[in-house]
C-alpha cells in the first residue's frame, strides 16, 4: 500500500493546530508536507481530527508505531491517537483541493498548512499556493485569496 495520506483522529477538542503540530514535530518534523486540523468556528475548538500527508511509508509506519493507541501529551483526556486513510490522497490533490476553497480566508490558525522536506528549510512552513485567474488578457496580477 502506497497511501500517505492519512486522518488523524481522537484529537482531544481543546488541542491547537500548534499544540498538534508541536506534539508531532517531536518524532517526524520534515517528514510530512501537508496538515490540517479541521476546526469548528462557533466554539473555535477542533472538531477531534486532522489530515496529514506524510512523505513516504516509513514515516507512516514510524509515525503508526510511536503514536497510534496512545493518549496525547497535553491535557487529561482518555482520547486514544487513531489513524485511518483519507479520501483526497497525496499533496498534489491536497493543494488543488484547498488552494480556492473558503477555508484559505479564515484565520492562519484555521488554514490547512504546507511544509518543507528537504534542504535548510526542512520542517519549516512553505507557503499556500493561491489559485491566479487570469483573464483573456493574461493578467498576472489579478490574484484569488
Amino acid at each position: 500500500d502506497v497511501r500517505t495520506t492519512f486522518m488523524i483522529r481522537n484529537i482531544p477538542n481543546k488541542y491547537t493546530q500548534e499544540m498538534l503540530l508541536e506534539e508531532l514535530n517531536e518524532t517526524h518534523k520534515g517528514k510530512f508536507d501537508f496538515f490540517y486540523l479541521r476546526i469548528d468556528f462557533s466554539s473555535k475548538c477542533n472538531v477531534g481530527y486532522a489530515f496529514i500527508n506524510f512523505v513516504d511509508i516509513s514515516a507512516v509506519l514510524s509515525f503508526a508505531e510511536l503514536r497510534v493507541g496512545q493518549k496525547w501529551s497535553y491535557f487529561n483526556s482518555d482520547k486514544i491517537c487513531e489513524l485511518s486513510y483519507a479520501d483526497v490522497q497525496g499533496y498534489p490533490a491536497l493543494v488543488e483541493k484547498f488552494r480556492t476553497s473558503s477555508i484559505m480566508r479564515e484565520r492562519p490558525e484555521y488554514r490547512p498548512k504546507l511544509f518543507f522536506t528537504s534542504g535548510p528549510m526542512k520542517g519549516m512552513e512553505a507557503p499556500f499556493p493561491s489559485s491566479i485567474i487570469r483573464p483573456k488578457n493574461k493578467d498576472p496580477f489579478h490574484t484569488l485569496i
